[in-house]
């Protein structure tokens, strides 16, 4: 599992983020939300995050830039993600879906994202 944290923006807002292939889905912490607009889903849905036990029932889709590139992602809307190994709070979880939808790949011993296969288009066929 690869995970490195780094702070996105987001409508000009800063949030610190992890990312880790070991998660397939994306989080985003309630009280990270600012201007987002979130959306209910249809019946509440639990997730383990952190040896815990959580429920949430909303979803938001953030427009953020990483290193100065866009990408936009699903995120589910939690109340507590933790904290990283200096006890900053988490407020965003990039999953490993997210990252290969734009080709992200986490390098955690350069403590760094590698961008170098970002893809701001879609081939679909």
């Amino acid at each position: 599992m690869g995970r490195v944290y780094t702070e996105i923006r987001e409508n000009g807002h800063g949030l610190w983020t992890l990312f880790d292939t070991g998660a397939k889905n994306s989080y985003i912490l309630r009280s990270a939300l600012g201007s987002l607009t979130t959306h209910r889903l249809a019946q509440p849905m639990r997730v383990a995050i952190g040896g815990q036990d959580r429920e949430f029932d909303e979803v938001c889709i953030p427009n953020a830039y990483i290193e100065g590139k866009f990408v936009n992602l699903m995120a589910y809307v939690i109340d507590q993600l933790g904290n990283d190994d200096h006890g900053r709070t988490v407020e965003m979880l990039f999953g490993a879906l997210a990252m290969q939808q734009w080709c992200i790949f986490p390098m955690p011993h350069e403590d760094r994202l590698d961008l170098s296969h970002y893809t701001g288009e879609f081939t679909e066929y």
